[in-house]
This record gives structure tokens, sequence and C-alpha cells, in this order.
């Protein structure tokens, strides 16, 4: 998938925090063979496995069709892919006011574990979430 669709995408998704990636942060990261992406028509998600550690790097869905099961197919696809790739644990961070990710987040079994405060922006902290895989 271009790079510059999934920036566009991300724009859309993230207008403020975390700030959106530019095609080029996106093309950059995809050039790491540490890092993969997953798509669907109307989303993606980029990840990242080290050693027996995976990060879910984003999720974007787009607005229009966001809960219709896109971020829930991704998380899934995310979980085999991260496996495959010999992770046994994922972590994640979201901004502490996106109160609908969280929810999602939990409901696939994370648990909170940790906090960065102040991270988007004063106020808004990044969750830290974890995940047996």
């Amino acid at each position: 998938m271009r790079s510059d669709l999934l920036a566009d995408l991300h724009l859309r998704c993230f207008r403020t925090h975390p700030r959106p990636w530019s095609a080029a942060e996106i093309e950059d990261l995809l050039s790491s063979q540490l890092n993969f992406l997953l798509h669907r028509p109307q989303g993606f998600l980029i990840g990242r496995t080290v050693a027996d550690e995976a990060e879910l790097l984003t999720v974007a869905v787009s607005p229009d069709a966001r809960r219709r099961g896109v971020a829930r197919a991704l998380l899934a696809e995310f979980s085999t892919t991260s496996r495959a790739r010999g992770a046994t644990e994922a972590f994640l961070e979201v901004a502490s006011d996106n109160t609908a990710a969280r929810a999602l987040y939990s409901s696939e079994g994370w648990t909170e574990v940790g906090l960065r405060r102040n991270y988007y922006a004063p106020g808004i902290a990044a969750v830290l979430m974890r995940r047996g895989l």
C-alpha cells in the first residue's frame, strides 16, 4: 500500500495527538525488517517485533468505518503475525484521553501497566499497555 495513502488516513485519524505521521516517516518505518504493515481497505496497523517482544506502533481506521470490527480484525492479525515472528508478549501506548481505543484494547486482553505523564501534550499522558501473546 502506498505510504501517501497511509499518511492521509493517519492524518484523518490523528489530527492532534498523537500527531499524524508523514508519508516519509511511514516509508522509513516500513523500510525496517523489524516492522510490518497490516491493512484493510478501511484501515491499517503498523507493528514491530524485536526478539520476543512486539510493539503496536499505530492503528488507524477511517472515521466512517469505525465500530465495524476493522480494528478488532487488525488486532487479531497483529497477534498472529507477532507470534509467527517469535513474540510472546506485546506492548503499546495510547493517549490517556482516547477512551474508545483504551476500551477496545482492554476488551481484547490488554492491561494498563504504566503511564508517561504529559507525553502527548500537557495533561495528556501515554498509557502503556501489555498483552501476552
